[in-house]
């Protein structure tokens, strides 16, 4: 099995087929992200090819000094940080109809998929309002699967910095958690 790296040379050299393989690593890990940074499915699906497209695009400029994980994640986070203002007009009941959408055509039973649809809503709201850096630290982590040496690069911080920004939303979120949970 070719490395990344290998592939992107190959890529850079002519083999642009092979960039199909990159896209099958990644996609799921990708969209995972993008879900939990946009909420909508569709738009998280687009920002994902759209991170795709950028990158092959720009697969001359792509260094064999650095991995080709990094900067998938930063084209991608950069995207998302992008399509996360334009997105900020979309209404809540926009969101949820999306969601119970999503949800009903799932295999699972009904109202075990709206308790994870309303999980899922949870999460993403928290995730919203504690600061921008923190939340996709978390988002990084969880749900990209990123070791903190990749957050740090994707993000433009040191790995002790993207510890941190891990570690102090993790709390802000189970601040939230309390909070919530004594309200109810």
């Amino acid at each position: 099995m070719l490395s990344d790296v290998d592939i992107m040379i190959r890529v850079q050299a002519g083999e642009t087929s092979l960039f199909t393989e990159l896209v099958q690593r990644y996609q799921k890990k990708l969209l995972r992200f993008a879900s939990s940074k946009l909420v909508n499915r569709s738009d998280a699906e687009d920002l994902v090819q759209e991170a795709f497209l950028a990158a092959f695009h720009s697969r001359h400029s792509y260094s064999p000094a650095f991995e080709f994980s990094t900067w998938i994640w930063t084209i991608t986070l950069n995207l998302a940080r992008r399509a996360n203002l334009k997105s900020s007009r979309t209404t809540q009941r926009e969101r949820d109809f999306s969601k119970l959408r999503a949800t009903a055509n799932g295999p699972e039973q009904p109202f075990h998929s709206l308790i994870e649809a309303e999980q899922s809503e949870t999460l993403d709201r928290w995730l919203s309002t504690i600061p921008e850096p923190q939340g996709d630290a978390i988002r990084l982590k969880y749900f990209g699967e990123l070791k903190y040496s990749e957050i740090a690069l994707a993000m433009d911080c040191s790995e002790s910095g993207a510890k941190r920004r891990v570690k102090l939303g993790l709390l802000k979120l189970a601040d939230l958690a309390n909070l919530e949970s004594n309200d109810s």
